[in-house]
């Protein structure tokens, strides 16, 4: 979708993608090609025509951390119960005697 809209930095590309979650990629292509002049729209430009105000960045940034500690989380449970789990019985090896 980045072909179609000006993406200039990371805040951009959050609120591209929670545009695209809201309306649908269908909505956000339809108005960037109506927008496009020489030069691919701005994203502002783009929120505007459809009437729907981007979220801040202080809500995104904390969504992402939600996220984040969500992904976090989910992985700690796994090593938890990889952990739990009783060690395999190990069979001891022989030892091969060395000669001096």
């Amino acid at each position: 979708m980045e072909h179609l809209v000006r993406v200039q930095n990371e805040y951009d590309r959050q609120v591209l993608a929670w545009l695209r979650a809201r309306v649908g990629d269908a909505v956000v292509q339809t108005a960037a090609q109506r927008l496009a002049g020489e030069r691919k729209p701005y994203l502002s430009t783009i929120c505007r025509s459809l009437n729907i105000a981007p979220p801040s960045r202080r809500t995104l940034r904390a969504q992402s951390s939600r996220a984040s500690r969500e992904v976090g989380d989910r992985y700690l449970a796994s090593i938890r119960q990889l952990l739990a789990r009783p060690a395999p019985a190990r069979t001891p090896q022989p030892q091969s005697v060395r000669a001096c």
